[in-house]
């Protein structure tokens, strides 16, 4: 059996697209599946990825026997089974890159939570609440004091696991409220971030879709 990731719709799976991502950054080679996650056909689609996926979700990594379903353990052995360079060597900085992907991966879902990955690609944007502002001014800040402590020019130093967990977030906020003067280390990270080419081709794929749009957006 080849090395197959079940991923979604480039403009709709963030949890696929990190998946993906630590793979093609490795140089893992890999035949991928995309599953059309959008309604109605989701349902169908995700329960036969249920059959050998206990989460019936994507993104989905069958190495031979090996079954992996989950975006960060696949993320990992993505970094085991290549060179091992999107962890620091170094044991706090590992640690602190492990923190922010675990934050992303738990909680982060809650700051703008009516900002979907969708919506980053529609064409007419919903005003903010202030509400909204504020926590996106929030995360900026964050961003900007780790890329202070450790000079850059990603999160931890060089690029790694927490920069990668993070772009669809990037994305989502950042079509939303540009990042303003006051993050400046912020706003050349984005930059280097979205201009990576394996982040490019999943890029310019989801631009050419159709939107998916989210029941809500506009109303909340």
């Amino acid at each position: 059996m080849a090395r197959i990731l079940y991923s979604g719709n480039r403009n709709a799976s963030s949890w696929a697209f990190r998946a993906w991502i630590a793979l093609r950054e490795q140089n893992i080679d890999f035949k991928e599946l995309i599953v059309d996650i959008r309604r109605p056909q989701r349902w169908k689609n995700l329960a036969e990825i249920g059959a050998f996926s206990p989460p019936a979700a994507v993104p989905v990594l069958v190495d031979n026997e090996c079954v992996i379903y989950d975006s960060l353990a696949i993320m990992e052995y993505a970094n085991e089974l290549g060179d091992g360079s999107l962890l620091p060597s170094n044991i706090k900085l590992r640690a602190q890159a492990r923190s922010l992907v675990a934050w992303q991966h738990s909680t982060f879902s809650k700051v703008c939570a009516c900002l979907s990955f969708e919506s980053a690609f529609y064409k007419e944007k919903k005003q903010l609440t202030t509400n909204e502002i504020t926590e996106a001014e929030w995360v900026y800040s964050i961003w900007e004091k780790h890329l202070i402590e450790h000079s850059g020019p990603y999160l931890v130093g060089e690029f790694s696991l927490a920069d990668i967990a993070l772009v669809p977030s990037v994305l989502r906020l950042k079509a939303h409220h540009s990042v303003s003067e006051n993050f400046p280390l912020t706003r050349e990270w984005i930059q280097r971030l979205l201009e990576r080419p394996h982040i490019q081709e999943w890029l310019t794929e989801a631009y050419a879709l159709e939107p998916i749009y989210c029941e809500g957006y506009y109303s909340s």
